[in-house]
């Protein structure tokens, strides 16, 4: 759409899902070529795609699971927002890149004391709070402190300013806010702390609200001044707080990420452009803060922060309305965690990772402002709010999804699904799209469960580390909701292919080096030996010296079979002999085999191809080539047809080959 100029939006919505759906199949078989190049079993005629009609009705079907058993809510959050994309994302659609951001030390000048206007010491003194995101001081609502740092009231020599900051961050704050010269005038009790009430720094421009002093456990002295400014918008940690003392985040973007007309001095200002550039927000902001008096300081700072898998932008914290999966009703989270302990964690270390994931992780968002995808397929009540729960109402959509695919939401109207038991006005479709995780973490119900070939739960999930967030998550979560058990009894993670530096591989740094070129110059066979050859646990570093060793391998291995097939072409019944009857040679070459037989079969069963590659590749290079066939050579060449020691040589290759027959 981009290169043809056209606006997403403004095509309708059936033609937009078709061409996703036209554009999706053609990569399934650009990716399903790929598979079978590379040698990966596979029922490539019969694959499963979540945009199948059938899976998207059984998609549907798990949703409806949770709209029946209260599990599902629509709420006002604070979610993770891309302006690029207009939606909102989850966890698991988020990268972390290095970003530089704006930082200001703000001053909070207090207010009141339990009620009293402030004296003494603290008359006129300011709390100070440390921010990234400028931006989100519209949003300010209240402080946090911590209850377990020592908090020291400082006057500024230059100015006679009274500051309030966490002493384990003053010599901090003196440096980075450029303060020359200050001392500190007394201790300030957390007693004290807990009954402080500040004004806004903008209290006289429109922000007239009290900004109260609340405790918080998510406060540190690690950085900042030891006061976290509150904006219940625009972060998970603000909201609860918030939520705990009744006060109501405030509406301030839009989805564009402009300020609000109801939004004092900021109205129409950007926080992020289209493209997901720096907007004008922190600048107006910092501007506004600086004329007011109460901008301490101002720097950057160059850290990780969230943006978007598909665009790459950076995304802010919203407030906007969504639909939520509780992870409390139903005791999901306790499922959950108690399902982990019952699957085979490979690394075992994933075991730990998932569990803190789900032991601290928010409820999960389902809903999306998209067009393609599985949607929301629930009505709400428009007076009551309250969603319709209605097993005949289900079928009708399961049903009509099973026929027509998803399309048949947009196409059909209201009355087609609520039958004659309801009246079609008093319900709103919901039009948002499920969170593609849920799909993926759907696929055991449409896959193991309506496939007779196949069983309920998984023996294995195989995927990359960062799937502990993504698709293991998801299944987890969505299998636990509905059947109250994992879907899956092993779960193996690897690690990522890496450039030869340690970098990610990327076509602007020149360091990538693509499977389908190693295929085109060395073939299949040596990306295959190569990726079974290293711990998979960890990432792996490719590189030009990695391809040729791995190709020296299997030309050794090649030689090793080479020699065993070239010497079995005269193997008969009559050439086996007894094993007693054998040479001591012979007889230790045959207990190495079944050593390497069991080890194989062990590694396998461990999912360690590594050590079982290494057993196979010491026994055919060290065992067979560097000593049995340089032993034996003469024997195979030079001996009788039916000579004891050729026929107790031709025994062990013949063992050693058991493929051959």
């Amino acid at each position: 759409y981009r290169k043809a100029g056209k606006n997403k939006d403004e095509v309708p919505i059936v033609e937009f899902r078709r061409e996703c759906r036209e554009f999706a199949a053609h990569w399934i078989d650009v990716q399903r070529e790929q598979f079978k190049r590379l040698g990966v079993l596979g029922d490539w005629d019969n694959p499963y795609t979540t945009m199948a009609f059938d899976a998207e009705a059984q998609i549907v079907r798990e949703f409806l699971k949770f709209v029946m058993n209260g599990g599902l809510y629509r709420g006002s959050k604070p979610v993770m927002w891309s302006v690029v994309e207009r939606t909102a994302l989850a966890e698991a659609e988020v990268e972390y890149h290095d970003h530089v951001s704006n930082t200001i030390w703000v001053k909070f000048p207090i207010r009141s004391i339990s009620g009293d206007p402030a004296t003494d010491q603290l008359k006129d003194a300011f709390i100070v709070i440390w921010t990234t995101t400028p931006w989100t001081m519209p949003g300010n609502r209240a402080i946090a402190y911590s209850e377990k740092i020592s908090y020291g009231l400082y006057e500024v020599a230059a100015t006679g300013e009274k500051l309030v900051i966490a002493d384990p961050l003053a010599a901090q704050v003196e440096r980075d806010a450029g303060i020359t010269e200050w001392r500190r005038l007394a201790d300030i009790p957390i007693a004290t702390l807990a009954q402080t009430v500040c004004d806004h720094p903008l209290h006289d421009a429109g922000y007239s609200h009290a900004v109260p002093l609340l405790p918080g456990d998510f406060v540190t002295d690690e950085t900042g001044t030891g006061f976290v400014h509150i904006a219940p918008g625009h972060g998970t940690d603000d909201f609860e707080l918030g939520m705990r003392h009744g006060i109501e985040p405030a509406f301030t973007i839009d989805e564009d990420s402009v300020y609000l007309d109801t939004v004092p001095l900021f109205a129409g200002k950007r926080v992020l452009k289209p493209n997901g550039k720096r907007g004008d927000a922190d600048e107006a902001v910092m501007a506004a803060l600086r004329a007011a008096g109460r901008l301490l300081a101002n720097g950057k700072l160059e850290h990780q922060y969230p943006c978007s898998w598909r665009s790459k932008a950076p995304l802010i914290f919203r407030n906007t309305p969504q639909w939520f999966v509780s992870m409390e009703t139903n005791d999901l989270r306790d499922k959950a965690l108690a399902a982990i302990d019952e699957v085979q964690w490979v690394p075992g270390r994933g075991r730990a990772r998932i569990r803190g994931m789900i032991e601290n992780r928010p409820d999960w968002v389902l809903s999306r402002q998209r067009a393609w995808g599985v949607p929301l397929t629930c009505f709400v009540h428009r007076k009551s709010g309250e969603l319709l729960r209605d097993a005949q109402v289900n079928e009708r959509i399961a049903t009509a999804i099973t026929e027509e695919g998803c399309d048949a939401w947009f196409t059909r109207d209201a009355a087609s699904f609520l039958g004659d038991a309801y009246d079609a006005d008093d319900y709103e479709m919901v039009s948002d799209i499920l969170d593609v995780w849920f799909d993926s973490g759907s696929t055991h119900a449409f896959v193991l469960e309506n496939r007779p070939d196949l069983h309920s739960p998984a023996d294995l999930y195989l995927e990359g580390s960062d799937q502990h967030r993504g698709w293991f998550h998801s299944s987890l979560l969505e299998s636990c909701g509905t059947r109250g058990h994992a879907p899956y009894k092993a779960v193996l993670t690897h690690g990522f292919v890496l450039a030869d530096d340690g970098r990610k591989m990327s076509k602007s740094l020149g360091n990538a080096i693509l499977p389908q070129k190693v295929i085109e110059q060395s073939g299949a066979e040596i990306l295959r030996l190569m990726t079974a050859s290293i711990d998979y646990v960890d990432d792996m570093r490719i590189s030009q010296e990695l391809i040729k060793t791995s190709t020296d391998a299997y030309r050794k291995l090649r030689n090793t079979m080479r020699f065993l097939l070239g010497n079995l072409s005269d193997v008969t019944a009559d050439t086996p002999l007894n094993y007693h009857d054998m040479p001591e040679l012979e007889r230790w070459v045959l207990h190495r085999l079944h050593s390497l037989d069991r080890v194989v079969r062990e590694a396998y069963h461990d999912y360690d191809f590594n050590r079982a590659f290494n057993a196979l590749f010491n026994f055919c290079t060290v065992d067979l080539s560097a000593f049995y066939f340089d032993i034996r050579k003469d024997a195979l060449y030079c001996d009788a047809a039916t000579a004891p020691r050729r026929r107790a040589t031709l025994a062990v290759l013949d063992d050693s080959c058991p493929f051959r027959g």
